[in-house]
Order: C-alpha cells, then sequence, then structure tokens
C-alpha cells in the first residue's frame, strides 16, 4: 500500500478497468471483483464520471479526516438520493450542511440517547412476547420482517414521540416494501406532509418536547439566531427515518444471522449475561460492562457494514501517494471492501467476536464513516442494537432453518435478497431477569 501525501506535482493515474460500467450490472460486484483485480485504489468510469475506488486506510484517512474540506461534496451516487428526499443533512454541503448538522446533534447527544432506552426496552419486549410464543409452540419466526418492524418503530418514538400513533400506520411501507422505486418516492411526498402538519400543530401549539423532533423544532442557527424552516425541517426528520430504520434494521438482520449459524458465540454471550445480570433500568453507562456482545456487534459491522458504499467529490487538485486527484473526481469508499481486506485483516470473511478489536484499528474500521461527515446517529445505531442483543440472546437460541450462504442485496444499504426464517429455542435453566 502507498501512504497518503500532500498535493504536489504529479501526472499518474491508478491502473482500472477498461471497461465503462455498465448499469444493468451490480455495482455492489463489479466493485469488488474490480477490488481484487486492481487492489486498494483503483480508477474507473461510472455513470459517466471519473471515479477513484479508495480502499486504503491511509488514503481514507486523508479524504475523510485530515483534508476532508476538500472531498465535503458528497458524490453523484449519494445525489440520486435527493431526487427522493430532497435537501438533507446527508446530501447538502458547505455552510447548509453545517447549519443542519448543528441544529440536529442536540437529538443525538448521550442524554437523549440515555432517555430513549427504557422505550427501546419497552418495544422489543413486545418482540419478545411473541418469539417466546413462537419458541413454545416450535414455530419459526422470520428475524428480517421482525427486527425490521421494531428498528421501524423505535425509530418513529424516538422522533415523534406523543405523536407517534398518529404518525405511525403511513410509515409502515418502510418494513413492509423491499422496492425504494418511483412508487416508493411518490409516498415519501405524502409523509413529508404528514410530517409538516405535526410541525405544524406543534408550533401553533407551542409545545415542548424531549422527542428528537421536539429537540430540533428548539434549536436555532448560529448565525442567525433563526428555527429550521419548516419544509426543510420535514426534509431533514424524513431522512432521520429512512436512514434510521433501515441501516439499524439491516444490521441487525445480519448479526442474527450470523449467530444462528455460530452458536459457540450465542453460548459465549449467555455466559456473559448469567456473570453480568441486570435488573431495574438499562442505562447507556452499564453497556459498556458487556465487552463481549459489543464486540458481536463490531464483528457484524465489520462482516456487514449497512453503509457500504460512501462518496465524495474532490474540490481541488490533490494526490493520493503517488496518483494525482484532478479536481472533479468522484471518491468511492466502501467500508465493506476496507473491512474484508485480506491485506487489513486476517482470515477476513470468518465471523470471530474475538479477533483484535475492530474498533481500534482506525480507518480499517468504518462502518458509519469517519471525520466531521461520519453518520450523526451511529452511537444512537449502537445503543439500539446492543439493548436488543441483551434482551434476545439473554433468553433465546436461534437457529436457521436453512444453512446456505446468503446473497446480498444493495441499494443504498446492504440488506439480505431474502428473509431469514429463524428457529427460536427458549435456553433452559437460566435465571429469567427481563
Amino acid at each position: 500500500m502507498k501512504s497518503a501525501s500532500s498535493p504536489i506535482e504529479k501526472c499518474s493515474v491508478p491502473p482500472g478497468p477498461s471497461d465503462k460500467y455498465d448499469s444493468a450490472t451490480d455495482l455492489f460486484v463489479w466493485l469488488k471483483e474490480n477490488f481484487k483485480r486492481f487492489g486498494d485504489i483503483y480508477r474507473a468510469s461510472v455513470f459517466g464520471a471519473d471515479v477513484y475506488v479508495v480502499s486504503a486506510p491511509e488514503y481514507c484517512e486523508r479524504i475523510l479526516r485530515h483534508n476532508w474540506r476538500n472531498y465535503l461534496r458528497k458524490g453523484l451516487v449519494v445525489q440520486r438520493i435527493a431526487l427522493a428526499l430532497g435537501n438533507n443533512l446527508i446530501t447538502s454541503n458547505g455552510e447548509a450542511w453545517s447549519s443542519q448538522r448543528r441544529m440536529i446533534q442536540p437529538a443525538f447527544t448521550k442524554s437523549a440517547i440515555d432517555r430513549s432506552i427504557n422505550m427501546m426496552v419497552e418495544v422489543n419486549t413486545e418482540l419478545l412476547e411473541e418469539w417466546r410464543e413462537a419458541a413454545k409452540q416450535g414455530k419459526t419466526v422470520n428475524a428480517t420482517r421482525d427486527v425490521s418492524l421494531v428498528v421501524l418503530k423505535i425509530t418513529l418514538k424516538s422522533i415523534f414521540g406523543e405523536d407517534y400513533e398518529k404518525i405511525a400506520p403511513g410509515f409502515r411501507l418502510f418494513a413492509e416494501e423491499a422496492a425504494r422505486d418511483l412508487k416508493f418516492a411518490e409516498n415519501l411526498t405524502t409523509l413529508r406532509a404528514q410530517i409538516m402538519e405535526v410541525v405544524t400543530l406543534r408550533r401553533r401549539q407551542e409545545r415542548s418536547s424531549t422527542d428528537s423532533l421536539g429537540i430540533i423544532l428548539q434549536a436555532r442557527d448560529r448565525e442567525c439566531g433563526q428555527p429550521m424552516p419548516d419544509a426543510q425541517l420535514a426534509r431533514e426528520v424524513l431522512n432521520l427515518v429512512v436512514a434510521g430504520h433501515e441501516t439499524t434494521a439491516s444490521l441487525l438482520n445480519w448479526m442474527w444471522y450470523l449467530l444462528a449459524t455460530h452458536p459457540e458465540a450465542q453460548t459465549k454471550l449467555g455466559v456473559e449475561f448469567d456473570e453480568l445480570p441486570w435488573e431495574g433500568n438499562l442505562t447507556i453507562d452499564m453497556l459498556q460492562n458487556y465487552t463481549y456482545a459489543r464486540k458481536v456487534i463490531s464483528e457484524a459491522l465489520r462482516l456487514y457494514p449497512p453503509l457500504w458504499l460512501m462518496s465524495r467529490k474532490s474540490l481541488k487538485d490533490d494526490s493520493l501517494g503517488e496518483y494525482v486527484v484532478p479536481a472533479g473526481t468522484e471518491i468511492y469508499i466502501s467500508p465493506y471492501l476496507i473491512q474484508r481486506s485480506p491485506q487489513l485483516w486476517d482470515l477476513p470473511d470468518r465471523f470471530d467476536p474475538d479477533r483484535p478489536n475492530s474498533d481500534s484499528r482506525g480507518l480499517a474500521f468504518c462502518p458509519f464513516g469517519a471525520g466531521p461527515r461520519k453518520c450523526i446517529g451511529d452511537v444512537f445505531a449502537r445503543v439500539e442494537i446492543q439493548v436488543h442483543l441483551m434482551m434476545f440472546a439473554k433468553e433465546f437460541l436461534l437457529r436457521c432453518c436453512e444453512i446456505k450462504v446468503p446473497e446480498i442485496a444493495t441499494g443504498l444499504n446492504l440488506l439480505s435478497k431474502h428473509d431469514f426464517k429463524m428457529l427460536p429455542e427458549i435456553k433452559r435453566c437460566r435465571k429469567q431477569t427481563a
């Protein structure tokens, strides 16, 4: 691997495929194949743009952290999101992005997340009862569908609070409709209008709330002292639902597949929960004590990062190692390729929660991105996933009904092509505590 460096006079460009990317081909598969051929940086033509596909951690450090202002603008892949969701925190750039980020950030502080944990437990308890009944009757559960519905409910409750019942029916399509097509985009317009109704009503009633929407409503722009305009707020809230739901549901889905096919990991989780039982309310500080559970989550994130592809655009000429990066070059960074690189990881395709700590590996591990544009909800997602894991893995062993290599479906996130049907078995002789 080459080391990143400061911009200097250089003329070389990375090697890469001579053929342009064909949109009829799966981009995920195409990028993986060329990674095997050309390594951790290669040049390609994708969607009519010159693209550098970068998988070396030192190059990613420069792009996402050290020289991030030159790569602040998101690339074409992300800009396509704007067609469906409008301008939002993911798609915006410059001062607009900075202002939006500052006004949304208070909804994701440690204290705000801590307040949501009891709600997470309540929502998971409803599914826990369903799986207990299925286990008693020896019936299978659709883990993919079930975790998607749980995550959607948690996402909506954390954002809308007491307005959940009013807003929830329209959003159910997020869990029930897999396609992200024109019809789905049209439905988003309707949902945005429903959010606007809630926002308008709250402003009229001057109602304060500690849910995410309430916190953002109270935020003021640092420069002009004004609240976020209602239309922009509706776009941001819709984006939080889209991003918060599918990414977390995807990771939980893959995590249960990995655990169901690695019973020794489920057993080890059970031992940790027996040695560290909990009573009363879980808190964000308590979660730190469950080191193996956190390792399981990190290893699932390494193997199946929901955010499988990030894109940036070079604003000015730059260089990565020996290669020049002309202004206007699209940059693709794939956490999936980085986190399964045989140059960075031993036996990279193996699920091994006991491998050296993923979280300490710098940008060899970057499932939520890095730098100023790192995912704003990464801590919330980790807490949500761990609460679910602790409640369910303490009580159940899950078995896959079909043991085969799952097929991956990629859109914005890394999904399984088919639902995982699993058989829950209630653990015997374990103290039931939650």
